[in-house]
C-alpha cells in the first residue's frame, strides 16, 4: 500500500509540473492554519449572542442549548469518519469538499428567518468542519514531509485552535454589540471562500489510499456514540443527571461506544486501529488537549456570565476584558514552538499545564470577586492561563502526532480534533454540576495539576 501511495503522489507531482513546483510551505501553512482557526471560531461565535438570538426567535433555554451545541455535535461525531475519508480520497480533495459545505452553510445561517433554519445551518457547518479539520492535517503532513519539520509545524499548529476560540468569543461580543449576530458568519464565509480559491495554488496534491475501505459499521457506531454522549453531557446543563433524557442518551452512547472496539477487531481495515490509542504518550497528549480546550472554554463562559450578569458589564466591555488573554495567547504561541524544539514536547506540555493550573487557581480565588479591581483580580489569571494553554497545546500536539505515518495523517487529525471537542463537553458537565463557579474553576485547576503530574511520567 505504501508503494502504491508513493507512486501515486509522484505521478501527481509530475503531472502538475515537477517536484520543484511544490507550493512553498510558508503560505500553505498560513492558509491551513487560518482554516483551522476559523473552524473553532465558528464553534464559539454564537456563545455571546445566544441571548439576542433567543429574544429574536422566542426560544427557551432548551432550544438555545440545542442551537449552541448543534455545530459541536455534528463536528465531534463525524471527525473520525472525516479522517477516514481523508486517508481514503486524499487530503486536498476532502478539504475542498468540506470547505464548500462549510461555506454554503455559513452563508445560509445569517439569512435564517427561523430557529429551524439556523439549527440546520449549524449542523451543516459542523459536518463541513468535520471533513475539513482532518483533511487540513493531512495536507499539512504533505507540506512538511520530513518528520522534524512536521514536528516544528505541529508545535505552532497546537495553539491555533485556542486562538480561534478566543477570536470567536471576542469578535462575536464586539459584533453583537455594534451590529447583529448575523454578521458573525461573515468571517467563516470569507475564509472558506478564500481558501477554496487559493488551495489549488498553495496546497500540494495528496495521495489517495487506494484499496482502503470506509468501515461504515465502525463509522456509524463512532458517530452515533460520540454524538449521543456529547448530547447527553450537554443536557446536564438543563436536566439532572438522573433525568430520563440524560440517562437514555448516555446509556445508549455507552452501548454504542462499547460495541465499537468489538466491531473494529473484526474488520480488515478499522476506522480507528485500537493500537493507535494504546501509545501512552499519545493518550496523555490527547487528554492534555481535551483538558486545555475545556479549561479555556470554561473560563470564557463563566467569566462572561459573571461580568455581564453579576457585574452588569456590556458585551463590548466584556470582550475588551479578554483582550489581554488574546495577547498572551499570541505571544506564548510564538514562543512555544522554539521551546518544544529546545526542551522537548513532554517538558513543555507539563510546564504549560502547571502554568495554566496556576492561572485557573488565581481566577477561582480572585477573578469572581466583585470587590477586587480588574488589574489585581482577573488580569493575572487571564495572562497565566493562555500562556500555559498555548505551551500545553504546542507540546501535546507534537506528542499526539509523533510517529504517525503519512497515510494516517487524517486519522491523527480526526482524533486530535475529537479530543478537542469532547474535552469541553465532558468537563463542563462534570464541574458545572458542582453548583459553584469558584469550585468549578478550582476543580479544573486540580485536573490540570493532575494531568501535569501524569505527563512527568512520559519517557
Amino acid at each position: 500500500m505504501a508503494v502504491t501511495q508513493t507512486t501515486r503522489t509522484t505521478q501527481t507531482l509530475t503531472a502538475s509540473g515537477s517536484r520543484a513546483a511544490r507550493p512553498a510551505p510558508g503560505p500553505a501553512f498560513a492558509l491551513l492554519g487560518t482554516v483551522q482557526m476559523t473552524l473553532i471560531f465558528a464553534l464559539t461565535s454564537l456563545i455571546v449572542p445566544l441571548p439576542a438570538i433567543g429574544r429574536e426567535f422566542t426560544l427557551g433555554r432548551d432550544d438555545l442549548l440545542l442551537l449552541s451545541a448543534a455545530y459541536g455535535l455534528s463536528f465531534a461525531g463525524l471527525l473520525l469518519f472525516g479522517g477516514r475519508l481523508t486517508d481514503r480520497f486524499g487530503g486536498r480533495r476532502v478539504l475542498t469538499a468540506g470547505l464548500l459545505l462549510f461555506a454554503v452553510a455559513s452563508l445560509a445561517a445569517p439569512f435564517a428567518q427561523g430557529a429551524g433554519t439556523l439549527l440546520t445551518a449549524r449542523f451543516a457547518q459542523g459536518v463541513g468542519a468535520a471533513l475539513t479539520a482532518p483533511a487540513a492535517m493531512a495536507v499539512l503532513r504533505a507540506v512538511f514531509p520530513e518528520p522534524a519539520a512536521f514536528g516544528r509545524a505541529m508545535a505552532t499548529w497546537g495553539g491555533l485552535s485556542v486562538l480561534g476560540a478566543t477570536a470567536g468569543n471576542l469578535l462575536s461580543g464586539v459584533i453583537s454589540a455594534l451590529s447583529s449576530w448575523r454578521l458573525s458568519f461573515a468571517v467563516p464565509v470569507a475564509v472558506a471562500a478564500a481558501a477554496l480559491l487559493l488551495a489549488p495554488r498553495l496546497l500540494p496534491a495528496t495521495a489517495e489510499g487506494e484499496g482502503r475501505s470506509l468501515d461504515l459499521p465502525g463509522a456509524l457506531l463512532a458517530t452515533a456514540g460520540i454524538s449521543l454522549a456529547s448530547y447527553g453531557f450537554v443536557l446536564t446543563d438543563v436536566r439532572s443527571w438522573g433525568s430520563t433524557s440524560v440517562l437514555v442518551a448516555l446509556v445508549a452512547a455507552a452501548a454504542l461506544l462499547l460495541a465499537f472496539p468489538l466491531v473494529e477487531r473484526r474488520v480488515r481495515d478499522p476506522l480507528l486501529p485500537l493500537g493507535f490509542l494504546r501509545d501512552r504518550r499519545r493518550g496523555l497528549a490527547l487528554a492534555a488537549i481535551g483538558l486545555t480546550a475545556a479549561g479555556t472554554a470554561l473560563t470564557f463562559v463563566l467569566l462572561s456570565l459573571h461580568l455581564q450578569q453579576e457585574l452588569g458589564w456590556s458585551a463590548l466591555r466584556t470582550s475588551a476584558a479578554f483582550l489581554p488573554f488574546a495577547v498572551a495567547l499570541l505571544v506564548a504561541g510564538r514562543v512555544a514552538g522554539p521551546l518544544v524544539g529546545r526542551y522537548g514536547a513532554p517538558r513543555v506540555t507539563t510546564a504549560g499545564l502547571v502554568v495554566a493550573a496556576a492561572g485557573l487557581a488565581l481566577l477561582a480565588l480572585t477573578g469572581l470577586a466583585a470587590q477586587i479591581p480588574y488589574a489585581y483580580g482577573l488580569l493575572p489569571g487571564l495572562l497565566l492561563l493562555p500562556a500555559g494553554a498555548a505551551a500545553a497545546f504546542a507540546g501535546a500536539a507534537v506528542l499526539a502526532t509523533d510517529g504517525v505515518a503519512p497515510h494516517r495523517a487524517g486519522l491523527a487529525g480526526g482524533v486530535m480534533n475529537t479530543a478537542m471537542e469532547l474535552g469541553p463537553t465532558v468537563v463542563f458537565a462534570a464541574v458545572l454540576s458542582l453548583g459553584s463557579d469558584t469550585v468549578s474553576l478550582a476543580a479544573t485547576a486540580v485536573a490540570f495539576a493532575a494531568a501535569a503530574f501524569l505527563n512527568t511520567r512520559i519517557k
